[in-house]
């Protein structure tokens, strides 16, 4: 979407949360009109927008146009408008999903990319986790998105540990947060929460029980909310990590501009696309830069506009 057809941002919705696209488009276009008020946008237009009643997936790419607008209007970069430090050494996982045992593992093992976040949560867990033994060399890190119970979450993070597993991502439904804290005291796993986690308020809830958090920008409505989540974390030294829906570049481009404030990523979305819409955003493999062309956001390659 754009408030001009020059400067871009993305709305990268989810099946399984919600909303659906109807309820998308109609908090975009709200967004729309409210901007299309301002003459000359700035900063303090950014946090006004925050403040809108909408959902956040259409806040997100309401903000992220505003920011490349504000960007090409200055011709400043856009880390600088929000005033964060330029965007460097971003080494994204590539993700394994779930399918059988064997044709995860020999996914995994033909891998170029080092750092491999595996999806995990259904009844070939313990073949896959075993399988992991035949394959050296990789930076492991497992997202079981909520499909263990305490019980099966404590017997697999015990193996994984055992296999210097990185991460484990959300090895419980939100609501038995309260034990992760006893689940991990084992080993040197670090253990990160993204379901339920949306907003500063949900921060302050699950803060005690995780070592780390994934903020994805789709869910705290932009970069200004993100950067108040990542900042707190800093601050209570609990690990950040900048995640991202199946979305082109333009979608992860925030993600990209506020990754000081991160330890790890996954921002793998655009290389799981057919074909990414923009090229500003560079993909080296695990290594995410941003091209010299960067002023007002990624732009559109031709081909993919719809004038």
């Amino acid at each position: 979407m754009s408030i001009d057809n020059r400067n871009f941002g993305e709305a990268a919705g989810s099946v399984f949360y919600g909303p659906d696209e109807k309820q998308i488009t109609l908090d975009i276009d709200k967004g729309i009109s409210h901007l299309l008020l301002i003459e000359k946008p700035s900063v303090s237009d950014l946090i006004d927008l925050n403040s809108l009643a909408i959902n956040s997936i259409s806040k997100s790419a309401l903000i992220a146009a505003l920011i490349h607008k504000i960007s090409s209007d200055k011709n400043q970069f856009p880390w600088d408008i929000v005033k964060l430090p330029e965007p460097i050494k971003i080494n994204s996982s590539f993700t394994v999903c779930i399918s059988d045992p064997e044709t995860m593992l020999e996914e995994i093992k033909n891998s170029a990319y080092p750092i491999i976040k595996i999806k995990l949560g259904f009844d070939g867990d313990e073949k896959v986790v075993e399988g992991l033994k035949n394959i050296p060399g990789k930076v492991i890190r497992i997202d079981a998105n909520s499909g263990w119970s305490v019980e099966k979450a404590e017997k697999m993070i015990y193996y994984l540990n055992k296999l210097g597993v990185e991460i484990v991502e959300q090895p419980t439904s939100i609501e038995f947060i309260n034990e992760w804290k006893n689940l991990g005291n084992s080993g040197k796993v670090l253990l990160f929460v993204d379901e339920g986690l949306n907003n500063l308020n949900d921060y302050y809830k699950v803060a005690d029980f995780v070592d780390g958090i994934n903020v994805k920008l789709s869910k705290s409505g932009g970069i200004i909310a993100a950067k108040d989540i990542c900042r707190q974390a800093r601050k209570d030294k609990i690990k950040v990590m900048l995640g991202c829906m199946v979305e082109s570049s333009i979608g992860i481009s925030q993600a990209v501009y506020l990754s000081s404030m991160a330890d790890y990523f996954d921002l793998d979305g655009p290389i799981l696309l057919k074909n990414d819409i923009s090229s500003d955003i560079k993909y080296d493999m695990e290594n995410i830069s941003v091209d010299s062309n960067i002023i007002g956001g990624p732009k559109i390659e031709k081909q993919y506009l719809k004038i």
